[in-house]
């Protein structure tokens, strides 16, 4: 099993459903892998076409078990005095992106956009995403905890 880091950047999105009727949405993304979640800033008023510029890290292994290999970007504005209010998701299927990362120690998905849905499964609006999978390299030790293998540790 190879186990390492996927880095997600978020970028931004086009399109997005207005649900304000008086000013602009405050949209921000909540971006789930299996148990793991982040929550990006808050585009503060910057309507259905916001900008973020985040990256966030999420631990993953393959193959692993559990929830299926995918990153879930649930969209959603920001309310003041009442519950925030659902804008659509976006859903990227990273498995082929772990296996190859885990052969060859890197892997990357570039800055694509991915559709976003609503609840009905309807197209409204775009976001913009790149992820990046980087395999940890794990290190052997001997029973004492001292790396082993290279030529400075050998006997001869």
């Amino acid at each position: 099993m190879a186990s390492g880091l996927m880095e997600v950047q978020l970028v931004s999105a086009k399109g997005l459903k207005c649900t304000d009727c008086f000013g602009k949405i405050d949209p921000y993304v909540v971006i789930q892998y299996k148990t793991q979640q982040h929550k990006s800033s808050v585009a503060q008023g910057q309507g259905k076409n916001p900008t973020w510029n985040e990256k966030f890290v999420f631990r993953a292994e393959y193959p692993g078990n559990g929830a299926p290999y995918k990153l879930i970007f649930k969209i959603m504005d920001r309310d003041t005095f009442s519950k925030d209010d659902f804008l659509g998701e976006a859903t990227i299927y990273v498995e082929d992106l772990l296996a190859l990362g885990a052969e060859n120690g890197t892997a990357e998905l570039p800055l694509l956009k991915y559709s976003v849905v609503l609840a009905n499964k309807t197209y409204h609006g775009e976001i913009q995403v790149g992820v990046t999978f980087t395999r940890k390299v794990e290190k052997v030790t001997d029973h004492l905890g001292e790396e082993f293998g290279g030529w400075k540790q050998s006997v001869f």
